[in-house]
């Protein structure tokens, strides 16, 4: 049943709801609406819970919050519990809702940063309040973390933060954030993602040159016709099938879920999980997406320089060998230049923390699956990575099978069930009470 528009919220979604309504949006490269008001707002609740947040900028009005959570044996490793304040832009005339309101509608939260990632930023809030309110620990140090400029590469957060500060994350080994431990329907089954790993990243930049003349002459030099056969080519490619020992696991226990042959080809079988295969899909092969063109500025002048941006994702290991590829597809005319890198990652399905995730989801949703599963995006534990600290993906929800969630990142009326955060809160309250 909807919830009522008057009726009360759960904290979770209050949260969430407000932290929707302070706009952060981020365009990337610096541009900024900042993540300040939301950083001071995340910092006012941690007070309330009786910690001694530390708010840092990057830059200016790129804020981020730091806490440790004393836990009950201060001598085990601490985890790192993390979270992002910013959001990728959304234009109000594609949406049916204020993207920046907070509408609660047909028992769902509805607004950028729903699922991507508010939710979870006050999903960590008030499981580390119910801990509070009943006057318990959780299981070891906790370091909490709320960076800016995630959806930048964390230019402005996460690296910055763990280069000049990382005293802030001393004794931890591992850490949780988004994108997994979300429910998907697997042939009427439900199951749960764990992420276990992240594609590499790069993001590069596309130029031609040609000649700059009136828009009536032939002229063969044209930088956008240049680049407009280049950027076809590339988002035209079909990359080989690459299985890592994540995804080969996976798929393998998707087949049996599915009661499809052994020998049932990768892509066959994510293509029939439904609306997950638009996150496993993308873990198949590299991608390599262009994103944003550049040219021109007149209607009747042919401009003398053309660019393009594509969002490159190899695994781990390839990124040299996928860059060359690029060069080849694109022909020497092109220039090419690297914007912005980062590492993949790619960590064991087992061990104490990924039993316990486990164990705490199907505490809460007895008989569930929970399979590893590799990310196409990014996180800030990339950066994290850098200190040593191995992380997952663990933002726990359980959602309807007709939801296509992962259409929900990034794109148009994102929004979460209610329910589902009420389900988030539980099991992550739980699963730090015993980490």
């Amino acid at each position: 049943m909807a919830a009522h528009p008057d009726a009360p919220l759960e904290d979770t979604a209050r949260i969430a709801r407000d932290l929707i309504r302070i706009d952060t949006t981020n365009w990337g490269a610096g541009r900024s609406k900042g993540e300040t008001e939301a950083a001071e707002y995340v910092a006012a609740e941690l007070r309330r819970l009786g910690l001694q947040p530390t708010l840092w900028d990057a830059a200016e009005r790129r804020t981020s919050v730091v806490a440790r959570v004393p836990g009950r044996d201060p001598e085990r490793a601490a985890l790192v519990v993390h979270g992002h304040l910013d959001v990728v832009p959304a234009d109000p005339a594609n949406w049916s809702v204020d993207p920046f309101g907070g509408e609660i509608r047909d028992g769902m939260l509805w607004g950028r940063g729903a699922v991507d990632m508010k939710n979870m930023d006050a999903m960590i809030l008030t499981a580390l309040g119910d801990l509070h309110a009943a006057g318990e620990q959780p299981a070891r140090d906790l370091v909490v973390a709320f960076f800016a400029d995630e959806e930048n590469g964390g230019v402005f957060g996460s690296h910055p933060a763990v280069v000049q500060h990382p005293e802030w994350f001393a004794g931890a080994t591992e850490a949780i954030s988004e994108v997994g431990g979300y429910s998907v329907d697997i042939g009427g089954t439900r199951a749960y993602l764990l992420q276990t790993g992240e594609k590499a990243l790069s993001w590069i930049k596309l130029t031609a040159r040609g000649t700059a003349a009136h828009g009536s002459r032939v002229i063969r030099d044209n930088a956008v016709t240049k680049l407009a056969r280049a950027v076809a080519t590339l988002g035209a490619e079909e990359w080989p099938l690459h299985m890592t020992s994540t995804t080969t696991q996976l798929v393998g226990e998707l087949r049996g879920i599915l009661g499809l042959p052994d020998d049932a080809e990768p892509d066959e079988v994510v293509l029939a999980t439904g609306t997950a295969a638009g996150f496993l899909q993308a873990t198949l092969r590299v991608t390599g997406n262009p994103t944003v063109l550049e040219a021109g500025y007149k209607h009747n002048v042919i401009p003398d320089t053309a660019s393009a941006l594509v969002d490159l994702r190899p695994f781990a290991g390839q990124e040299d060998e996928v860059l060359d590829r690029v060069r080849e597809l694109i022909g020497p005319d092109i220039e090419l230049e690297v914007l912005h890198h980062d590492i993949g990652l790619e960590f064991p399905f087992e061990g104490a923390l990924v039993e316990k995730m486990t164990a705490t989801l199907q505490r809460h949703d007895p008989g569930a699956p929970v399979l590893p599963y590799l990310m196409s995006g990014g996180t800030d534990n990339k950066a994290l990575a850098e200190l040593g600290i191995t992380g997952y993906g663990f933002a726990p929800l359980r959602l309807d099978a007709g939801l296509d969630f992962p259409a929900m990142f990034h794109g148009v009326d994102e929004r979460v069930p209610l329910a589902a955060l009420e389900f988030g809160r539980a099991v992550l309250a739980d699963f730090l009470r015993d980490c």
